[in-house]
């Protein structure tokens, strides 16, 4: 079965890594509840900058900031339409999206919808 995915790359100051993770919580909650399969949340501890290009010098980090990579698995890129309309009309997302209350930087984060070509593993990893 092929899935739709949302993938986001953000720097976090380290500072704020607290507030940061109490938000995506928050907001995965949100997205699980619209619909969502899975929602999650990584703070990169091996994302060195490389020659060319990386996740460091995508973001542009600055010292004292760490790299979140998040992902959003749903059924199809139709449920995932769907389900991004109700999250951003969501009342308690719209509360969260305020650039002043937020704990990292949007306008240095990038984010991308991928349609599956593989899926290897276990059926309950895969949100099946």
């Amino acid at each position: 079965m092929e899935h739709y995915v949302d993938g986001f790359v953000v720097p976090v100051p380290q500072s704020k890594l607290t507030d940061y993770r109490r938000a995506a919580e928050r907001a995965g909650k949100i997205w699980i509840e619209h619909g969502a399969l899975q929602y999650w949340e990584s703070i990169g501890d091996d994302v060195q900058p490389g020659k060319v290009t990386s996740f460091p010098q995508a973001v542009q980090l600055k010292d004292g900031e760490v790299v979140a990579f998040s992902w959003i698995l749903y059924k199809s890129r139709e449920d995932r339409d769907r389900v991004n309309a109700e999250v951003m009309e969501d009342p308690r997302m719209k509360e969260m999206m305020d650039p002043k209350s937020m704990p990292f930087d949007g306008k240095r984060m990038f984010w991308g919808g991928f349609k599956s070509v593989v899926e290897l593993g276990s059926s309950q990893g895969a949100g099946r």
